[in-house]
């Protein structure tokens, strides 16, 4: 980590981060999980939560919902662009079927890439824009004021270099980008003040079983229950989740917002490829830190359990 990096990371861990989430959650379930996981982070400071890709009005429900649910109906919501969609990509409908937004006691906003470029510009803090998604919004954004790159640490859950999902060998086009190749080009040449990614080598492969599952699922703290809601209505019960969640892509870049300690890190240079890959390209390639392995995967496991249930 070079010294500026060090220095900057050190200065916010004396005071709360402050963070925007942009999500593509109601589709995969990991957005749920890692939505519940930032809200328990006592390190970040959570402004705007915006939704992106797809059906947005429909994941902001589940973002005002879930925040409804865990008492923090203080944050607000970003309804973000929307993109096409098939239905069928609509897991967590049900959860929200009788549900407005109208009815969140919070704030919504109905453009929320224009909530998201306010909060940068008026923030005289650092912004940590964490992304765990394609990046639609954050395109649209950096189209309409540029200027909130170098007022922002960029975090993504976002590539592949070496490896694919479940650790297997070989680099893939991973959803996040691939989705969009277009807006993951964007990002990826910005000139954020840092940027950090999550790619499959990291979080690919991140998934509770046995005991600390079961935490989870039996616990009845509120974050704990209302994620497990969700779980049960994406996966229509039985399968996997008796036993396992599904792979958690998306809390390996909550934890890189406020640390990497238990990650393995690697300065490199990363290029966007036309078919979606993301290639390390010492030639042409934007340096960002990218986190290729766990020093303690274990205990980022237990990390995620001791908060989701209310611990520490």
């Amino acid at each position: 980590m070079n010294p500026g990096t060090r220095k900057e990371l050190s200065l916010m861990a004396r005071k709360r981060i402050p963070v925007i989430l942009d999500t593509d959650i109601g589709g995969d379930i990991d957005d749920t999980w890692a939505l519940g996981f930032m809200l328990r982070c006592p390190e970040l400071d959570v402004r705007l939560v915006v939704s992106g890709t797809e059906d947005t009005r429909y994941k902001a429900k589940i973002v005002a919902k879930f925040h409804e649910a865990v008492g923090r109906a203080d944050i607000p919501v970003g309804i973000g662009v929307p993109t096409q969609y098939d239905p069928v990509h609509k897991t967590q409908a049900a959860w929200v079927e009788d549900y407005r937004l109208e009815d969140y006691s919070g704030t919504v906003h109905e453009d929320g890439v224009a909530a998201l470029i306010d909060t940068i510009m008026r923030s005289r803090e650092t912004i940590t824009l964490i992304c765990i998604g394609p990046v639609p919004n954050i395109r649209e954004a950096l189209k309409r004021e540029p200027r909130i790159a170098p007022k922002c640490r960029f975090v993504g859950m976002h590539g592949s270099i070496h490896m694919g999902h479940d650790g297997r060998p070989g680099a893939v086009a991973e959803y996040n980008v691939v989705r969009d190749v277009a807006g993951a080009k964007a990002v990826f040449t910005a000139p954020w003040k840092s940027m950090v990614i999550t790619p499959l080598d990291s979080c690919g492969y991140v998934v509770l079983y046995g005991p600390k599952y079961q935490q989870v699922r039996a616990s009845k703290d509120p974050m704990a229950a209302t994620i497990i809601q969700n779980y049960r209505i994406w996966r229509n019960s039985g399968g996997i989740f008796e036993t396992r969640s599904s792979i958690l892509y998306d809390t390996v870049a909550i934890y890189l917002a406020y640390t990497d300690a238990l990650l393995k890190m690697e300065t490199l240079p990363i290029v966007i490829t036309d078919d979606g890959h993301t290639k390390v390209d010492p030639k042409h390639g934007k340096r960002m830190r990218v986190a290729t392995g766990w020093r303690d995967l274990q205990a980022f496991d237990d990390l995620l359990v001791a908060r989701l249930t209310g611990g520490k």
